[in-house]
């Protein structure tokens, strides 16, 4: 199943796999507690910042 949020902490809890996109392409993908913690893409490192804090 593929579910679409920008809700991170509901995706860490139920994906097994999380992807990040930038202009319809896959910029980054793998494991919940690995790219949610230590992305390395900085598009990803900036979507983060701004969506974890605005939690």
């Amino acid at each position: 199943m593929i579910m679409v949020t920008h809700q991170m902490g509901f995706a860490r809890e139920i994906s097994d796999r999380v992807c990040f996109f930038y202009e319809g392409q896959i910029t980054e993908q793998g494991k919940p507690s690995e790219r949610l913690s230590s992305p390395r893409n900085p598009r990803t490192q900036t979507f983060l910042d701004a969506v974890l804090d605005a939690d």
